[in-house]
């Protein structure tokens, strides 16, 4: 099955700069945690932005949910920050696309040790290939509907609205 995955930065994709001690951005890890996966399948990755998603506005939103409706492909992952993930996820479900979108990021940037950012992209593909149309938020191994998750900021997880 084709899959494409789009990428608007997040911690996901930050980088540390050693020199100001900051977090930044540069290019995406998309292609090198996808060659290292070996991901089966055609795979196409389009960077549509690379920003923090505390700084994602609707204008961006907008932006996304036009590249998931111009896809060819059914399967799409959009890897996103965190913080504001929800809310994207949000615009692209009430679009209700004839596709399965699947939000993830991740808590620790790809760059740095201890990120749950390789994992969290291997199963959000795995989810994108397997669940039904529709956008789900696929985060620490599990993927909810849109309409039913929220972030924890105290624990630092996903979980559903309803619990």
């Amino acid at each position: 099955m084709n899959l494409r995955i789009l990428a608007t930065g997040g911690t996901f994709d930050k980088r540390y700069d050693p020199i100001t001690g900051a977090l930044g951005f540069g290019e995406t890890h998309l292609h090198e945690i996808a060659a290292r996966a070996r991901v089966a399948g055609p795979l196409e990755i389009e960077v549509l932005m690379m920003i923090d998603s505390l700084e994602m506005v609707d204008e961006h939103r907008q932006r996304v949910l036009a590249a998931c409706r111009a896809a060819p492909e059914s399967a799409l992952v959009v890897v996103h920050g965190t913080d504001t993930m929800v809310e994207t996820a949000a615009v692209l479900g009430g679009a209700a696309l004839p596709k399965t979108i699947v939000l993830t990021g991740a808590m620790v940037p790809f760059a740095l040790a201890d990120s749950d950012a390789s994992f969290n992209l291997g199963a959000a593909i795995g989810f994108a290939r397997s669940l039904p149309a529709g956008v789900w938020v696929a985060m620490n191994g599990v993927a909810r509907p849109w309409s039913n998750v929220r972030k924890n900021r105290e624990r630092g997880v996903f979980e559903p609205i309803d619990e």
